[in-house]
């Protein structure tokens, strides 16, 4: 019995991983990042797709969320209805193991808040903080919810952007690159989706 639990959470960490796709526009350090196209890519509409879930009889329901309501942890990741979007991807420098943003990454970020002021005013945002696998699972969702609270704080302090329309979620090392090696560098990283 063990051991069918064990192949359903990995099947359904599989599954939910795969309905979370999206279309990842992934910039590198040192890229130029174009407002418009920071625009282009977070105004697309979100695909809302079925999602599946696999349960055991004796296994506890996952939570559900409330109507309207969105996702905030890795595990009400895996949960939430699935949907299909394009998201941009950087790779925003903090320093060790902190959520201090580096002067390097706010090139990107202040070309990042130009494109979302030219978004419609009730355009939302999510900001999802990423690790790679290094480290306890505990502390990677923890240190990825700090560091996208630390760029959703740089959005409104530094470019004035109304902070309801931004969404900070704390991912850990729940949802690597597609095709990356968990531990790679290229995970640490923050994207960003228009809701």
């Amino acid at each position: 019995m063990a051991r069918y639990k064990l192949l359903a959470s990995l099947l359904l960490t599989l599954v939910a991983a795969a309905a979370h796709a999206e279309d990842v526009h992934q910039y590198r350090a040192g890229d130029t990042v174009n407002p418009r196209d920071v625009a282009a890519i977070l105004g697309q509409p979100a695909l809302k797709m079925r999602s599946i879930r696999l349960l055991d009889d004796g296994a506890a329901q996952p939570q559900q969320l409330a109507a309207g309501t969105q996702p905030a942890t890795a595990a009400e990741y895996s949960a939430a209805p699935a949907r299909r979007t394009a998201e941009l991807s950087l790779p925003v420098q903090f320093g060790f193991d902190s959520a201090d943003i580096l002067p390097s990454a706010r090139h990107q970020l202040d070309a990042l808040a130009e494109g979302i002021r030219l978004l419609p005013d009730m355009k939302s945002v999510v900001i999802q903080g990423h690790t790679d696998a290094v480290g306890s699972e505990q502390y990677n969702e923890q240190l990825s919810q700090r560091r996208a609270y630390a760029v959703k704080r740089y959005l409104v302090a530094s470019h004035g952007i109304d902070p309801a329309r931004l969404r900070a979620v704390g991912l850990g090392e729940f949802a690597p690159l597609p095709g990356s090696d968990p531990f790679a560098a290229e995970n640490r990283r923050v994207q960003f989706r228009g809701e």
